[in-house]
């Protein structure tokens, strides 16, 4: 792809099909009119799973020195 442009969004059911809408910047900035062919490629988000042990306390002095024995 010559000018690649990156953006996330979220897959929904039509009919039989998975559709997804290009943002209407990409669309104002390559100029996509309706109807036009377009070549894309498709690559699944990673999840960020930042935060998710934020309930998890620290260790303490007692749960360091139980391997030791």
């Amino acid at each position: 792809m010559e000018n690649e442009l990156k953006s996330l969004a979220r897959a929904r059911r039509i009919g039989g099909s998975l559709v997804i809408t290009i943002p209407m910047e990409i669309v104002k900035e390559e100029q996509i009119e309706e109807g036009e062919l377009l070549e894309f490629a498709v690559k699944k988000s990673r999840r960020s799973y930042f935060g998710i042990a934020k309930e998890i306390k620290s260790f303490t002095r007692e749960d360091r020195m139980k391997d030791r024995f």
